[in-house]
């Protein structure tokens, strides 16, 4: 009789849990938090929606409503093997959008989510978008090909992923410390950052953390950001070591019509976490405009 309780109460609670359900049965957990106008927020690799709760928590104190999902692959949604791929990301953020019934929304997208961010713009357009953010965004393409040779070499991402099959605990431990320019001398050094990176890296499934490094390496976002027809604020650290500025931000800018670059000089790519407040200010200021 105990046990069914608990158990019973274990469903319950997983009812009330934040989550839509997509056409492939896929679920995607999301936080939202506050009122107003809509922020979504789309997070980058392997992390999840907690990655965004600096802003999150700023922006609502603010007047606005937050919110954040875990792509799926990632955090507390769905673990499938398929689908791990930037147009079903991008379809996954348009049914979340869809099912909220958000209007005039402002999208912010770091590091790969500023990859979802964009191909949500180019499959779905912006009838739902105010504004649009990248920050430290993987746009235009991060490997280096004919076309892009300033990319990163294919080899990069085949170590990646060749570190998540041998040991990703260990290889998400490590990245931290380049992910928050931990490694720069005079770094002031956070463990509890490494370790809450680490903890989010854990709970994104084998798949999801695997096939990702293909999605927002070789993804080619070039036509979605001439797509962009609303004010884009596109934010870069240019000592960003994890997707550099000069083939990235710097790019982008010149890609995406009515769009403002704003470079944060000597950030990391984790600047969401370790410049938090410029990030917060600097947010909103843009939605307020």
């Amino acid at each position: 009789m105990y046990a069914n309780s608990v158990i019973k109460s274990i469903i319950n609670g997983c009812e009330t849990m934040n989550m839509i359900t997509t056409k492939d049965g896929t679920q995607i957990y999301y936080k939202d938090w506050g009122n107003g106008q809509p922020v979504v927020f789309s997070h980058g690799w392997p992390l999840n929606a907690d990655a965004f709760e600096d802003q999150m928590f700023y922006l609502c104190s603010h007047g606005y409503r937050c919110i954040a999902h875990d792509r799926r692959g990632h955090g507390r949604s769905s673990q499938p093997w398929n689908g791990n791929d930037m147009d079903t990301y991008a379809d996954d953020l348009a049914n979340l959008i869809e099912k909220l019934d958000l209007k005039n929304a402002f999208l912010v997208g770091h590091s790969t989510g500023g990859g979802e961010v964009a191909r949500y713009i180019g499959r779905h357009g912006t009838k739902h978008v105010a504004k649009a953010v990248l920050i430290g965004a993987v746009p235009p393409i991060m490997l280096k090909t004919p076309a892009n040779p300033g990319g990163l070499p294919i080899e990069i991402f085949d170590q990646q992923r060749a570190m998540v099959i041998a040991d990703r605990s260990q290889f998400f431990k490590d990245l931290s410390m380049a992910f928050y320019g931990y490694n720069r001398p005079d770094a002031k050094i956070s463990e509890g950052v490494r370790e809450s990176f680490w903890l989010q890296g854990m709970m994104c499934g084998f798949p999801g953390a695997y096939f990702c490094i293909k999605a927002f390496s070789e993804t080619d976002f070039t036509e979605d950001l001439k797509k962009i027809d609303v004010p884009t604020l596109i934010l870069h650290g240019d000592d960003d070591q994890i997707v550099p500025i000069a083939d990235a931000g710097m790019l982008s800018a010149k890609i995406v019509k009515n769009s403002t670059l704003k470079v944060y000089k000597g950030a990391p790519h984790g600047m969401c976490t370790t410049r938090k407040d410029q990030v917060n200010a600097d947010l909103l200021e843009f939605f307020q405009k």
